[in-house]
């Protein structure tokens, strides 16, 4: 065998060894950081020397950690973290197994904003912190799940506690914006331009004016510039009141 060969078959083992040496870890029933820097060995059982690699900061009683990227770190470093269960979000707590909490009488945990949001900002994950509070709000979301993904309704400001009633659905529709509504049922499809009246997110109701007729119609926003009427419409509005009633 040549010396360049050697060289070659040397070079590709060394690139392919990481990911034929990887190591199968799980992540923690409890994820828990007591030190403000959350590690792989924080998340992982059996990451062994590659604990040490930092995955993010906790500046707040608890953060929240895109189980993706998570994966995607865990794999650089030689650790396999299969997410047989299909995680979105790594919640990271403050404390140490068995630890005791030490919070002011009467304090209670919830969630609060880990930076100042602007209306109509869409809640990232790393939005969220978990922080003590003398009173949660009274439709405080007991999982960040109900919050990532919706919009400010109005300006937010940093270390507030989260209320359901600061966010929404992101809108699809603007008033004034000019649509297509869509008629479809038994295999009728049919389709006119309208200006929409009023503003709505995704499977909400809003005001249409006919741009031929003049005349107000009554439709579900379906996507951008897109809203529905007839069976379909009340499909799309029923499913949104179910999604509302499940968070």
């Amino acid at each position: 065998m040549t010396r360049a060969l050697l060289v070659a078959v040397s070079a590709a083992w060394l690139i392919a060894g990481p990911a034929l040496s990887a190591t199968n870890v799980t992540l923690k029933a409890e994820v828990l950081d007591d030190d403000g820097m959350v590690t792989l060995s924080d998340l992982f059982e059996g990451a062994g020397a590659a604990g040490r690699v930092q995955v993010a900061a906790k500046p707040g009683a608890s953060t929240v950690l895109d189980a993706g990227a998570v994966q995607g770190l865990a794999r650089r470093n030689g650790l396999a973290w299969a997410n047989a269960e299909g995680i979105r979000r790594i919640v990271v707590r403050g404390g140490s197994p068995g630890a005791t909490a030490a919070a002011v009488r009467g304090n209670v945990e919830v969630l609060t904003y880990a930076r100042s949001l602007s209306a109509g900002e869409i809640v990232q994950p790393q939005d969220l912190v978990w922080g003590k509070a003398a009173a949660a709000p009274h439709d405080a979301p007991g999982d960040a799940e109900a919050i990532i993904g919706l919009a400010a309704k109005r300006p937010l400001r940093a270390g507030a506690s989260v209320s359901a009633r600061d966010v929404s659905a992101p809108q699809v529709i603007k008033a004034g914006e000019l649509i297509t509504v869509l008629y479809e049922n038994d295999g009728v499809s049919l389709a006119l331009q309208g200006k929409a009246m009023t503003a709505a997110s995704q499977g909400e109701a809003l005001s249409v004016q006919n741009t031929t007729s003049k005349k107000m119609i009554q439709a579900v926003a379906s996507g951008p510039g897109q809203a529905l009427v007839g069976p379909a419409a009340d499909q799309l509005r029923s499913a949104r009141r179910t999604q509302i009633a499940l968070r």
